[in-house]
């Protein structure tokens, strides 16, 4: 069943929301299988004191072709949710929740309790196999209202701290995992090369020296030790997209309005294996990364002449051959959202083609019981060899016992009470100081002192939904007070009595000693975000005229960007005294106060170049003719003084 592309970003939209409908009735020959015997209860599979891959064989020899290619599917919560016998019937290996699909209540109990009764729907098939709940946990446990929600990962390449990204990552897998889900879709290792990207601040920078040095975070989420994974404090992370994301052609996307997310990374394959395929290499060997997602762009090698781009998700090169074979990857490899409706063909075809290439489990949100029959009758017709199949679910069950979910499938809640906790905003609010950058500061206008008298304006001062950004709460974000936590101005608040606070900069200045102007974008994700799609990296206008009456109107003038990645200031720098690249800093906006007043230095340096127009992109470090506003790794440092 081919899949226009207006049905691609319809799903893709459906992801921020709460399923509509539920998915058709199960098909009938699914559901009249014959009764089979349950596994005695000293099974070796069941025994946790045999190495992990004695019982992966012991368990793949019990199971079923239908159990097997269950195991290799992933439904989404809401087509399910109205009839939860699916997973039992369906045998379903996976769930997952999309951007924003949560419980009606969305509290640390309500998503447990949701995961366990799915998992009790699970532990009721004949071998038992518990269910991987899977959630875009990609800066902080951010579908949950009350976690801690961390600055996007373009902020933390900023701080040049691995440690302190390990700590973010720690701290988002204890969340998850009090809450249910047992696998986080993070952290995307990409490498941003293009800034008119709409997923670029999840990125941590344009150099894929720096992306590897942040790649500690895969650590925090799955522990230093395999039986790490098996505690309360760890999940299983899928290191994403793999692989050249950042780095596609822009105009080259063919999903609806988008115009560089999910194109085509034209390239050799010596720029591909050193920039776009080194951080993989890294997070497999060196950090044994659980599950890796295959990206939804395409990758089109100049060696055999451009104009045959082959979908990642088809790609046995690059799944098999690459990952699997050459740099050894032992875990498994998960779809994007219904990414293989755009490999080319019918849907047995798209079915077909993803699993002979390496795909090991499907994330089919809505169409999961067509996709086990499919598979199922590609298997039966010889047509995906039943060795490929004894693969993916080899690998999907080394992860499960791996977590230990067959001795503990349902929730351990006892790390719960800590979610939102002082001690995690407080690794929060240091991540926001530590990813702040100084990009001007003439006549020392940093940092700010107490005494004097404070003038705020602009659109992103008092937002925390702006300064949040994307993949908070639902899917593209929103505007508005929704998550709990401090603005920058209940920041600067907290250091001053003399402020006066004026998001249009309609009220009165005179008497100001200083004025601080917050501008930015409003949240988006994905292809949504894209440049060309209804955005630009440009200043709104009001942003640019609250810059412009503050800054000739108050002698000491103070810019922050609070924006998903650099935009284009060029003709208002002059204007500026101090300007300071913010980022999405997440809930802990009293973290750019620190700064601000000197409780922190600014230690911050740019994880991408800064162009000097839109037109200059793509530019980064190393290029020809390299002439940015501000350069890679640029930022001026401040010393701390209380």
């Amino acid at each position: 069943m081919p899949h226009s592309h207006r049905r691609v970003i319809a799903t893709r939209i459906g992801r921020s929301l709460v399923a509509l409908a539920t998915v058709a009735a199960l098909p009938s020959a699914l559901a009249a299988q014959p009764a089979l015997a349950e596994p005695p209860q000293r099974a070796p599979y069941l025994n946790s004191r045999l190495p992990v891959a004695e019982r992966v064989k012991d368990l793949l020899g019990r199971m079923t072709p239908q159990e097997k290619v269950g195991q290799m599917t992933q439904a989404e919560r809401g087509a399910i949710d109205g009839d939860r016998d699916q997973i039992t019937a369906l045998a379903l290996g996976s769930v997952l929740s999309g951007g924003g699909s949560v419980p009606a209540d969305n509290t640390p109990a309500g998503w447990a309790d949701m995961v366990d009764a799915y998992q009790s729907k699970a532990l009721a098939t004949r071998l038992k196999i518990p269910l991987l709940y899977g959630v875009d946990s990609v800066h902080g446990h951010n579908n949950l209202v009350g976690a801690t929600v961390f600055p996007h990962n373009m902020a933390m390449g900023a701080t040049r701290d691995p440690g302190l990204v390990r700590r973010e990552e720690e701290i988002t897998a204890i969340e998850t995992r009090a809450t249910g889900p047992q696998w986080a879709f993070a952290p995307c290792v990409c490498v941003t090369r293009d800034l008119r990207w709409g997923r670029a601040y999840e990125s941590f920078g344009e150099d894929p020296r720096l992306v590897i040095q942040m790649e500690t975070g895969l650590e925090g989420f799955q522990g230093r030790r395999k039986s790490d994974l098996a505690t309360n404090r760890h999940v299983l992370a899928s290191a994403k997209h793999y692989a050249g994301d950042g780095d596609t052609l822009f105009g080259s996307s063919t999903s609806g309005t988008y115009t560089i997310d999910q194109g085509v990374t034209v390239t050799d394959r010596k720029h591909f294996a050193e920039v776009d395929l080194a951080p993989y290499v890294v997070a497999v060997k060196k950090y044994g990364v659980g599950s890796i997602m295959p990206s939804f762009s395409s990758v089109d090698w100049k060696e055999d002449g451009v104009g045959n781009p082959v979908k990642m998700s088809a790609s046995k090169e690059l799944l098999t051959d690459v990952l699997k074979k050459k740099v050894g990857f032992d875990g498994f490899l998960i779809s994007d959202w219904e990414a293989i409706h755009q490999i080319p063909g019918d849907y047995a075809t798209q079915v077909r083609t993803s699993v002979n290439a390496g795909m090991d489990m499907f994330m089919e949100p809505y169409s999961a019981p067509q996709f086990v029959q499919t598979l199922l009758a590609e298997v039966q017709a010889g047509r995906v060899p039943m060795t490929r199949i004894d693969d993916a679910v080899g690998r999907i069950l080394k992860a499960k016992f791996e977590l230990g979910l067959f001795e503990h499938p349902y929730t351990d809640r006892s790390n719960a009470k800590t979610i939102g906790s002082p001690q995690h905003r407080a690794v929060a609010r240091e991540a926001v100081a530590k990813s702040q950058v100084l990009l001007k500061n003439s006549g020392d206008a940093l940092p700010l002192k107490k005494n004097q008298r404070i003038y705020v304006a602009g659109t992103n001062a008092d937002d925390i939904g702006n300064q949040a950004g994307g993949w908070t709460l639902t899917w593209q974000g929103q505007s508005g007070d929704i998550i709990p936590g401090t603005t920058i101005l209940d920041g600067i608040k907290q250091n001053s009595s003399h402020v006066t606070y004026s998001e249009d900069a309609s009220a009165p200045t005179a008497g100001s000693d200083v004025g601080v102007v917050v501008v930015g974008e409003t949240p988006y994700a994905e292809g949504v975000g894209d440049v060309g799609n209804g955005h630009t990296l440009n200043l709104s206008d009001a942003d640019k005229a609250a810059i412009d009456k503050v800054c000739s109107a108050i002698r000491t003038c103070v810019v922050l960007d609070v924006a998903g990645r650099p935009q284009i200031v060029t003709d208002r720098l002059q204007k500026m005294d101090a300007f300071v690249m913010s980022w999405l800093p997440g809930s802990e906006g009293a973290g750019v106060a620190d700064v601000l007043f000197g409780k922190r230095p600014f230690t911050g340096r740019l994880s991408v170049t800064w162009p000097t127009s839109e037109g200059q992109e793509p530019i980064n470090v190393g290029d020809r003719n390299y002439r940015p506003l501000f350069p890679y790794g640029y930022g001026l440092k401040t010393r701390a003084h209380h």
